[in-house]
């Protein structure tokens, strides 16, 4: 098998297990609620992949930069998010999409133009964090969840849009650098489709409930790239990515657990 032919038989093996990962982790926040549907949105499902494997082709100090880049990308998201919720309540799909992702767009270009430390990074983040949760609060609730009728084109659509990331981000990560290829992985993959996906049929206020409870999802996403940066150079990027993993699944799962018992008390 020529090498040409065995890279491109890997990149496509590689697009394909990255949309399964998302299109799975989709259905079941369609079906969940915005409360549990923001906490599986708010999983790696996208960059975690991506990350995965980065780490097939390049060392653990390329890894590292990547997700020091990553980490104040982290707070372009949230700022997106804010962005669609506000806008969501009284306008189209395209003009709060559109609005919320060229605000990423912007932000990430911005934040690529600085040399991060982990201390820089962590900042940026407390900061978003501090200013977006407040002011996401009035976003976070609809009167009832509408019921979502998958069309067909939905999981075509998501499998395209992840793996087309994927394959862009592998591939281009030997001639970018692990700098703009960490912005490039936070690509909010996931989040672009639900806005795309959910707000013609469910209409914006549902769909901006979902957006709005992820804000603290990502507030431990942060952390997971975050702790992939230490961690990796500590132990290697098999233990630094599932470290990672499990920063994020152990923080969502908290999050789902003092939710449980909030509900409980009232």
């Amino acid at each position: 098998m020529s090498p040409d032919l065995h890279f491109l038989l890997i990149l496509v093996l590689r697009m394909a297990v990255a949309a399964a990962f998302v299109v799975s982790a989709s259905i079941i926040t369609e079906r969940s609620g915005p409360v549990i549907g923001a906490l599986v949105a708010t999983l790696p499902i996208s960059a975690g992949p991506s990350y995965t494997f980065l780490a097939l082709d390049h060392d653990a100090a390329f890894i590292a930069e990547g997700a020091l880049s990553s980490l104040p990308v982290n707070a372009a998201t949230i700022y997106m998010g804010l962005a669609y919720a506000v806008l969501a309540q009284r306008f189209s799909m395209w003009i709060s999409a559109g609005a919320a992702i060229a605000l990423w767009l912007v932000l990430a270009t911005i934040m690529r133009q600085f040399e991060w430390t982990l201390l820089g990074g962590l900042i940026v983040n407390a900061i978003t964090f501090a200013i977006c949760i407040p002011l996401l609060k009035p976003y976070r609730h609809v009167a009832k969840m509408p019921l979502i009728a998958r069309r067909w084109y939905d999981i075509p659509l998501r499998a395209l849009l992840v793996a087309s990331l994927v394959g862009t981000v592998v591939t281009a990560s030997g001639w970018v650098g692990p700098r703009v290829t960490g912005v490039m992985a936070l690509f909010p993959i996931v989040f672009s489709s639900m806005m795309l996906i959910l707000h013609p049929r469910i209409g914006g206020p549902a769909t901006a409930a979902v957006l709005a409870n992820s804000a603290w999802g990502l507030m431990g996403f942060g952390l997971g790239v975050a702790v992939l940066h230490v961690a990796v150079l500590q132990f290697g990027s098999p233990i630094g990515l599932c470290c990672a993993l499990a920063t994020c699944i152990v923080w969502n799962l908290v999050l789902w657990w003092n939710g449980r018992r909030k509900k409980v008390r009232a």
